[in-house]
């Protein structure tokens, strides 16, 4: 990997392949780069995936720094939501000096790209999700690095030397920082999307670590650890991307005192963190989010870029399609119309800001194989009790469907327009001490066990 200088128009510097130097500098690798919205349908890789992809800044960051967070989307239907297909995303180089990820999601552009209508998994991933790609959140602080280091340098923060994974609101404590043109706009940006499943990119270390990245004794940290109520599913999302890395899965490949048995670790029982992004997602975003900590150094020279593609292509992809786990559906009243802003969760997990429906009444549930009671709740009427089962062997890239007709009479305009969010606060603070579902149980253990060996 070499420094901040620009790429060129094509070739092989930089360990990118001709088709990514474009790409590459198409997402800021240049000091002072500016790069317009681009014209007409915004097409990349033209020559390679017609009509398959777009890319745009988050327009929030253009406005204050008059820069762009670059964002390319791929999918059958790039440029806008449909219904039934889940948003994902990946997003890297949110400490500028952690370049890892940040070549990973160039290489993974172009995989997908190239072998769409080549290769079956990667046509049917696309046919059955918008995938949203950042390759670099902190492009101010992967131009700050002038001497490349695997351990710390300068461009970790961005320009006004913030730490963006410690400047989002926090659940659990008061985070009273200046919030970030960068944090601000990606805080925005999830807003306009109904996200489901994410992933953070980092480096410094190898293990993919969930949340809660913070904690109160409500949440388990009296056991050092900060569990969520979705802990299986965590559990296992983080599995199926470290089972999948040869030396991921090790555990110990870094030279540091830290085994993280399988290549997981729960956020808190590694080490606190207040403001980080993975919690923020999960509790005010709708969208269970992990981070992946790709190498021991971060970052390393460009000769060892095709390593880490290597080692890392199987579980990118096999990560994006867990966003199909589960159950998903629209809430409808008893005329047929989708009900906005619909409280829908399941019994004895709930949210503590809890999950609603979209502006189409859809909701997604992250949901392992097993039988459920999903609770829907509309202001004014008693909850409304439906049983799913969630199969074995689950669909091929859809998550079971189940539509919830609700026996109210007429459109329900009780319901607001916009959604509600949850206040930007501690949630947590007012909790009671302790909880027993906190406890790590033996059957939430083997069930985790069951459904990584039987993937």
């Amino acid at each position: 990997m070499s420094g901040p200088e620009c790429l060129p128009a094509a070739g092989g510097e930089n360990g990118l392949r001709p088709p990514l130097a474009g790409a590459a500098a198409a997402f800021g690798s240049c000091a002072g780069f500016r790069l317009p919205p681009p014209e007409g349908d915004g097409r990349v890789f033209e020559e390679r995936g017609p009509k398959l992809q777009f890319y745009h800044s988050l327009t929030q960051y253009w406005e204050i720094c008059e820069r762009n967070l670059w964002v390319l989307v791929v999918g059958r239907f790039p440029k806008e939501h449909r219904i039934g297909i889940p948003e994902f995303k990946y997003v890297a180089n949110m400490h500028g000096d952690e370049t890892v990820g940040r070549e990973l999601l160039l290489h993974l552009i172009e995989h997908l790209v190239t072998n769409d209508g080549k290769d079956v998994e990667i046509t049917n991933l696309i046919n059955s999700t918008r995938i949203h790609l950042m390759p670099s959140m902190n492009p101010d602080g992967f131009e700050a690095v002038v001497k490349p280091d695997c351990f710390y340098s300068n461009g970790r923060e961005n320009s006004n030397y913030y730490d963006l994974n410690r400047n989002f609101p926090d659940a659990f404590e008061l985070n009273n920082v200046s919030r970030q043109p960068e944090t601000a706009a990606v805080m925005e940006w999830l807003k306009t999307e109904t996200f489901v499943l994410s992933a953070n990119l980092h480096g410094g270390a190898l293990v993919a670590s969930y949340p809660f990245d913070n904690g109160v004794p409500a949440t388990g940290t009296l056991y050092s650890r900060s569990i969520t109520p979705d802990d299986d599913v965590f559990q296992y999302l983080a599995h199926t991307y470290a089972s999948r890395n040869p030396t991921m899965k090790k555990g110990d490949q870094c030279k540091t005192k830290m085994n993280f048995p399988n290549g997981i670790t729960n956020g808190y029982s590694w080490y606190p963190l207040k403001g980080g992004m993975q919690d923020y997602n999960y509790i005010w975003a709708q969208c269970f989010e992990i981070t992946l900590e790709l190498s021991c150094c971060k970052y390393p020279h460009e000769e060892k870029l095709p390593f880490f593609w290597n080692k890392n292509k199987a579980s990118l992809i096999e990560y994006i399609k867990q966003v199909h786990l589960g159950v998903k559906g629209q809430v409808f009243d008893q005329n047929g119309n989708p009900l906005p802003n619909v409280i829908v969760e399941v019994q004895n997990r709930k949210h503590i800001c809890p999950y609603r429906t979209n502006k189409f009444g859809e909701y997604y549930l992250l949901l392992l194989p097993g039988s459920y009671i999903i609770n829907v709740t509309v202001p004014g009427h008693d909850p409304y009790l439906t049983k799913v089962v969630i199969p074995e062997k689950s669909q091929n890239f859809s998550a079971l469907k189940k539509d919830i007709l609700l026996p109210f009479r007429g459109q329900l305009d009780s319901i607001p327009v916009s959604n509600p969010s949850c206040s930007k606060i501690p949630l947590y603070s007012d909790l009671p001490s302790h909880s027993e579902a906190t406890k790590p149980g033996l059957f939430l253990f083997l069930v985790t066990v069951f459904h990584i060996f039987v993937k």
